[in-house]
């Protein structure tokens, strides 16, 4: 039987079970569900009225779920993955498309993360949940929007509001392995036009790794410290200025593989995830003119990172002749960015009146240093200038067609202390063209076709290598853009007296020039080194569904599913090892992975779960979680398992307070987060005479925890 379709049968039973016990369940007075507002367009749209494919996450789901970054929100979005291989998952995966790791090269991101208009792409432990008033996941292609770093998709995230009233909210969370949380925010008006609002958190865990060589459960431990400042400013009544201030201070500890695959490690120095970043923006609203409103973001941003970790995982002596090896990577890095955007009114309509429009402009730069092991440095410098602009035009009373694009020049400048220069423009452009047919109140259908891009770039540590590796040619030094085109059919909208809301997607994505990560192995010093080549194509299907049901006042349910096929199509792998391959002078021989599937997509993933009043004052939230097995890496044929993990948060609310007492992953199931297959000679035991093995990073354990707040 079709594992895809038992797969598909299974989360389908799951829902529809569910569903009917909460139907059967209702019998108090219903109500209607809360709207959900997307404001990460260039039109803030009803989640429901949006013909795109979005998640959408606010306060209330991120304290009933305990998230605390934005790792632990990404399972309940259909279709979304990440990459751990650190102290977090720092690298997001959008319909098996998106980054797992960085070592030596720039990295383009395929995922984008932006944080109050700043922009953190590639830097996912800026994520931080403190004090965020809501999260949207944008899934497929954001080319008219954003760009060039959301050719999947992006993660958008935006903090509370000042208040209108003083207020100040205490927070506090225990947890097993030594786990603490303490948060404070405070809010209110400075006067009639100003109003502020200042979060500070510190969280502290030990984690959950033993270093039994040097007798310390601290090595894999979480020391994180956000401060986040807002200040909204009314300065007439035609102009609204929003300011926001981060800084993010974490020195986490990196200790995760181990030869045994569990959670015992035995490296004599153990590595580190590190990063400090101070960061700002400032959103200005101008509403002047009778013929268009004006929007601006300018934001800047710092930050210092430090990524390293015990290359052998044991320790001096382990190995023969004592080998011992550690890496460590430091980089700075800057960006500034600006975008300016022109939306229309209804007096500067177009055509009679019938379309609206936004026109804009973007600019951004990034500067990122490298420093390797105190001795390999590199620079590399990128400037973006892009104009977009979109239409949206109304055929009838119920059909409307938009059109979107965005035309991007990009300028790239790599150089290191190998003596590698490299300049690399490009020019890009995306679009979209959307159908919207709204059939009754509140029911959308749509199609869209859009086209994303992610611009290509240079290998630098390949051609610093092929001053010493015969088989590292030319053709290996650039790798090129990348494209996707999308093509999607939605249906969204409430039903049974707005308490059921659901979207439903189908989709089919054509990748051409896919940017593949490959390694080749240097016969000099016994290492591999990676460099990104373009496949000659990728194609994607799936479908993503997201229901919200209220059965009464007191019970209601919620499910997400996602079915994904990614593969590549076309491609050869020059460095797809396993156990059966041979080494030929060092040159790996090709494999076809024609027909396979990419790394890090698995083909189901669920989220089911039901909150159910207990008593007036005391809730019951209860989670199903899983996805299927996929594979870790383009380059060998090893998997993770498939898992499912339990929650539950029990939360008793008081007049202005709050307690929960919550479990996460209640069975005490394993699962892998990423993992590495050393095969051949090249393994990493000497125990079992250096035989192929995989090795693995396993996901948190069972926790049990406590939380409350009091706000005064």
């Amino acid at each position: 039987m079709n594992p895809f379709i038992t797969s598909k049968s299974l989360i389908w039973s799951a829902c529809l079970v569910a569903a009917n016990v909460s139907y059967a369940a209702g019998g108090a007075k219903s109500t209607n569900m809360e709207e959900m507002v997307v404001s990460s367009q260039f039109r803030d749209s009803s989640l429901l009225d949006l013909a795109s494919t979005v998640s959408v996450f606010d306060g209330a789901t991120i304290s009933a779920r305990g998230a605390n970054n934005i790792e632990q929100l990404l399972n309940l979005a259909p279709n979304v993955n990440f990459s751990a291989g650190a102290s977090r998952g720092r690298f997001f995966q959008i319909r098996g498309i998106g980054e797992r790791s960085q070592f030596i090269d720039p990295v383009s991101p395929s995922v984008g993360l932006i944080i109050d208009g700043m922009d953190f792409s590639g830097l996912g432990l800026a994520a931080s949940t403190l004090d965020i008033a809501q999260v949207e996941v944008l899934r497929g292609p954001q080319g008219t929007v954003y760009g060039a770093n959301a050719l999947a998709g992006l993660i958008s995230m935006t903090s509370q509001a000042p208040t209108t009233e003083p207020m100040v909210k205490v927070s506090a969370e225990v947890a097993e392995y030594n786990s603490q949380t303490l948060a404070v925010v405070a809010s209110g008006p400075l006067s009639e036009r100003v109003g502020y609002r200042v979060a500070v958190q510190k969280q502290q865990s030990d984690g959950y790794i033993e270093n039994t060589y040097l007798g310390k459960d601290d090595v894999n431990n979480i020391d994180e410290s956000v401060l986040r400042g807002k200040l909204n400013f009314a300065a007439s009544d035609d102009l609204q200025m929003d300011f926001t201030f981060l800084y993010l201070d974490a020195d986490n500890g990196y200790d995760a593989f181990s030869l045994t695959n569990n959670r015992e490690t035995q490296s004599d120095q153990p590595g580190t995830d590190a990063q400090e970043t101070f960061a700002a923006s400032m959103i200005t609203r101008w509403s002047g003119s009778e013929l268009f409103s004006l929007e601006t973001v300018l934001s800047l941003a710092n930050s210092e990172t430090e990524y390293g970790y015990d290359e052998d995982w044991v320790y001096v002596g382990f190995h023969p002749d004592e080998y011992s090896s550690v890496d460590n990577y430091q980089r700075d890095k800057d960006n500034i960015s600006a975008d300016v955007r022109f939306i229309s009114t209804d007096a500067s309509a177009l055509f009679n009146g019938s379309s609206s429009w936004v026109v804009g402009v973007y600019l951004r730069q990034e500067d990122e240093d490298l420093e390797r092991n105190a001795s390999f440095t590199s620079q590399f410098e990128t400037e973006n200038a892009a104009v977009y602009g979109q239409l949206r035009s109304s055929l009838s009373d119920k059909v409307d067609l938009v059109s979107g694009l965005r035309f991007e020049k990009r300028d790239a400048d790599y150089s290191d202390s190998l003596l590698v220069n490299s300049n690399k423009d490009e020019d890009l452009w995306g679009g979209n063209l959307t159908l919207e047919y709204r059939y009754a109140e509140n029911k959308l259908v749509y199609g869209t076709i859009s086209r994303g891009y992610k611009a290509g770039g240079v290998n630098g540590r390949i051609i610093s290598a092929a001053a010493t590796n015969p088989d590292i040619s030319s053709d290996m030094y650039e790798f090129d853009t990348e494209h996707m085109i999308n093509y999607e059919l939605g249906m969204k909208g409430s039903w049974l007296d707005s308490r059921l809301q659901a979207q439903v997607a189908v989709f089919y994505q054509d990748r051409s020039e896919v940017q593949a990560k490959q390694s080749i192995f240097d016969p000099n010093d016994f290492s591999f080194d990676d460099f990104l080549v373009n496949a000659a194509g990728g194609k994607t299907t799936g479908v993503e569904v997201e229901l919200n049901y209220l059965a009464s006042e007191r019970l209601r349910f919620f499910a997400a599913a996602g079915l994904l096929n990614a593969e590549f199509d076309g491609f050869s792998s020059q460095s797809h090892v396993d156990a059966k391959d041979d080494i030929n002078g060092g040159a790996l021989a090709p494999v076809s992975l024609d027909g396979r599937e990419v790394a890090h997509a698995p083909k189901y993933q669920f989220f089911v779960g039901s909150e159910v009043s207990l008593m007036a004052n005391l809730i019951l939230r209860v989670e199903l979680e899983g996805k299927d097995e996929f594979y870790f890496s383009n380059s060998h044929n090893q998997k993770s398992t498939a898992y499912e993990l339990v929650n539950t948060r029990l939360t008793y609310i008081g007049s202005n307070w709050d307690v929960s007492l919550w479990g996460r992953n209640l069975t005490d199931e394993d699962y892998e987060t990423r993992g590495f297959y050393f095969s051949n000679a090249f393994g990493n035991n000497p125990a079992n005479g250096y035989a192929p093995e995989t090795y693995t990073q396993l996901g948190e354990p069972r926790v049990i925890g406590v939380s409350a707040s009091y706000t005064f």
